[in-house]
């Protein structure tokens, strides 16, 4: 992975404003993706874990998860590793 953690959890993060959106990266390079309805609630609009964040290694990568994720927003289940082609 060449962007830091921060970068990262910044670009997806800020691309599913004005939505409130939490981005978690643990050590493993497993990444946790939260999206909420709203600011003023915790109701969520997305949950995906499991996501394997080692393989985001560009503007290209990134997209292609953000679009896949932004694609899948409005489904409670979400299998991470049907994501990406199995590069999650």
């Amino acid at each position: 992975m060449f962007l830091s953690a921060l970068e990262l959890r910044n670009i997806i993060e800020s691309s599913f404003l004005p939505k409130r959106c939490q981005c978690t990266l643990s050590p493993d390079l497993s990444m946790t993706v939260k999206v909420y309805a709203d600011g003023q609630t915790d109701q969520l609009d997305l949950l995906v874990t499991g996501i394997d964040a080692s393989g985001l290694n560009g503007c290209r990568e990134i997209n292609e998860l953000i679009a896949q994720l932004r694609s899948r927003q409005h489904h409670v289940e979400v299998d991470p590793h049907s994501m990406l082609g199995k590069a999650l």
